[in-house]
């Protein structure tokens, strides 16, 4: 370890050996932890209910199911990897009575642990592994012996081994073979939420809309306007991540470079500072998790309202003819 950083060869002994590991949720994370789990040698049990589309494919993948309700029975490492809005109703609902001292409850995103919305009984450890990335690369990259990077953090040491089962749960679903950076649940819930509204959601998809925007009611047209704002970002995204904005800027062209410095920090300038700390303040104060989690309960119509507005945008049409021309070939 080195400045709070693991990889496998620095996790010594293994905090899983003779646990039962139950995963709820057989989703994005769920099905690619389970599968992970399962072929690094760890028992798994998968809390899916009867008649779940979901169940059946766990029982195809080999693994074991129980209910929902014998989750808290059946595991000494109960994994919660539903949406973060519905956490908080099934650990009432499953696990608030039945969980028992020398538990351990884990974590892919700080949210519902963070905000409140999972009140763990005393006894109970609480640890957070979040893989940074979806949970099919995280398969993918797992039987590549490859890995995702992760975040480990302890919530609650009730155990004194908190730490280790964190860490022995990354080796086990391959993330420790890429590397391990130790956090806290609070600067990876707020981090998170902040780098998906500023950036790789909200801002992003927000900053290409804009610029998209500006060229057709300038009177270009909208394929090319695409093809320049929204198809390249793949080739530089790919470039940024593995080289860092300096390496991106060692591989441009000067017209290119001499664009960037002069009118990006313009374009991304202090109003746009002003709005991502304003952002950060409603993460870090709870009153966007509180606005989230009312409207995920009221039905979601606003964010219904919201997402058929923003796919009905031209951008979205442009898209799909460029798409479909370049598949033709």
């Amino acid at each position: 370890m080195a400045g709070g950083f693991y990889r496998e060869k620095d996790i010594t002994g293994d905090h899983l050996e003779g646990k039962v590991v139950g995963i709820v949720g057989f989703g994005n994370q769920g099905r690619a932890q389970a599968l992970n789990l399962r072929d690094s040698g760890v028992e798994v049990v998968v809390a899916l209910r009867d008649g779940s589309p979901s169940r059946d494919e766990a029982v195809r993948e080999g693994l074991a199911c129980i209910s929902p309700e014998e989750i808290a029975a059946a595991a000494e490492v109960i994994s919660l990897l539903v949406p973060d809005e519905v956490i908080g109703s099934f650990f009432r609902k499953h696990l608030v009575g039945g969980l028992r001292a020398g538990q351990t409850l884990c974590f892919a995103h700080g949210f519902a642990f963070h905000y409140g919305h999972v009140a763990a009984p005393s006894g109970v450890d609480v640890i957070l592994v979040a893989p940074l990335g979806p949970g099919r690369r995280l398969r993918e990259t797992y039987l590549a012996y490859a890995g995702l990077p992760a975040y480990a953090a302890v919530g609650r040491d009730v155990s004194g081994g908190a730490l280790g089962t964190a860490l022995s749960y990354a080796k086990a679903i391959g993330c420790a073979r890429v590397g391990v950076w130790l956090t806290t649940f609070a600067e990876e819930t707020e981090v998170d939420l902040f780098g998906e509204q500023t950036v790789l959601c909200g801002g992003l998809t927000a900053l290409v809309t804009r610029a998209f925007e500006v060229l057709t009611e300038a009177g270009y047209s909208r394929e090319i306007a695409y093809l320049e704002c929204v198809h390249q970002l793949e080739q530089l995204a790919s470039l940024i991540s593995a080289e860092g904005p300096d390496g991106m800027r060692g591989r441009i062209s000067g017209t290119a470079l001499y664009g960037e410095l002069t009118r990006g920090p313009g374009i991304v300038g202090d109003e746009s500072r002003g709005n991502m700390k304003a952002a950060l303040e409603d993460i870090r104060s709870g009153r966007f998790a509180e606005e989230w989690i009312e409207e995920s309960e009221s039905g979601g119509r606003k964010l219904d309202k919201l997402r058929k507005a923003a796919d009905g945008h031209p951008v979205a049409e442009a898209g799909k003819r460029v798409r479909d021309l370049l598949k033709r070939g």
